[in-house]
């Protein structure tokens, strides 16, 4: 199951089972890049499965997660999304009705994002060859127009290494954005599946983010924009502070956690960090441009809640967290997903 799960031990079966036979490089964005699209011949592509349990859940469904996540992936690069496909592999004896609301969800959250999707495939597997579901969906984008004005003025303040929005550019001094509450979706996704009842207080924050994101493309000055998926908050600046080479230090105190996830989190053993969002971004902006990008991100519905958190530094290695109390923690990559099944 870590092998799936979004952490270290999924990365490392990547580099070292997968990356020897596919990603040569060859391309403008390979593979290798391990970045959320790769870029080919000016086309952005990205793919993800999903088999989230239980397929409903508060604030969101197995359609509108597949269709949102793959939006934001191309968005997160710098992409305007084209168009998006959807494969269904589906359990013997599953309900249409279930299946049509599905479909339905994932058509208007794909109007939402302002795309549609064009083109799919459909199996059916015997009972118990699978658990209900399983979505994959695909997209395809071209580069935003507002990309090369937003690294344009990245760059009158320091160098950015790539022409897309990378993991591997967040450079020292650069500030780090998280687009909201982080937590969410996986409590929710959890609380439906396990029966605990946190389900009245914390909802699934799934949403294409494509429109916030260009908003902020506007503002300019983002250096990369990843969204914070299976591993949280923790993979993902790990993630960046390993393929960038610079360490990141963030504050306790000014992470966004609603109240109810911190405590259904605390219950729980689990640390907010490391639980996947399908609905929040964090960003690494030059300092001089950081307030103007927080402003466009509030002005948003999605990212009304949006708070800067820390910044990248040459002065440590890894990832750091300043504690509420004044101490110093090292925040880890985790090894899979607390909270499996949630995307």
């Amino acid at each position: 199951m870590e092998h799936g799960a979004g952490g270290a031990v999924m990365q490392q079966f990547i580099k070292d089972i997968v990356l020897k036979h596919f990603g040569s490089g060859r391309v403008e964005v390979p593979l290798s890049a391990l970045d959320d699209a790769a870029v080919v011949d000016g086309i952005v592509f990205t793919t993800d499965s999903h088999t989230v349990k239980p397929v409903f859940f508060p604030g969101g469904d197995i359609g509108r997660l597949s269709v949102a996540g793959t939006v934001n992936d191309l968005a997160c690069v710098g992409a305007r999304v084209l168009g998006l496909s959807a494969a269904f592999v589906i359990e013997e004896g599953f309900e249409t009705e279930k299946l049509e609301r599905i479909i339905a969800s994932m058509a208007q959250t794909a109007e939402e994002a302002g795309t549609e999707i064009v083109t799919g495939d459909t199996k059916v597997v015997e009972r118990g060859g699978l658990s209900e579901i399983v979505i994959n969906t695909s997209g395809i984008g071209r580069r935003h127009e507002l990309l090369d004005h937003n690294l344009d003025i990245a760059r009158k303040y320091r160098k950015v290494k790539a022409n897309w929005l990378l993991d591997s550019n967040v450079a020292d001094g650069d500030v780090i954005i998280v687009s909201g509450y982080v937590g969410d979706h996986g409590i929710a996704v959890l609380s439906a599946r396990e029966g605990y009842g946190f389900e009245g207080d914390i909802a699934s924050d799934v949403a294409p983010l494509n429109h916030m994101i260009a908003g902020a493309l506007k503002v300019g000055g983002i250096c990369a924009i990843k969204d914070a998926t299976r591993g949280g908050v923790a993979n993902l600046l790990n993630e960046w502070s390993e393929k960038s080479g610079v360490g990141i230090v963030i504050e306790e105190s000014r992470i966004p956690i609603r109240q109810s996830t911190r405590s259904a989190c605390a219950m729980l053993g689990i640390d907010p960090l490391e639980i996947g969002n399908e609905g929040k971004v964090v960003l690494a902006v030059v300092p001089q441009m950081a307030d103007a990008v927080l402003a466009a991100l509030r002005a948003t519905k999605e990212g009304r809640d949006a708070a800067i958190i820390g910044r990248a530094t040459k002065d440590v290695e890894g990832v750091v967290m300043q504690t509420k109390v004044g101490g110093m923690r090292v925040i880890q990559p985790p090894v899979g997903d607390p909270v499996p099944r949630i995307c």
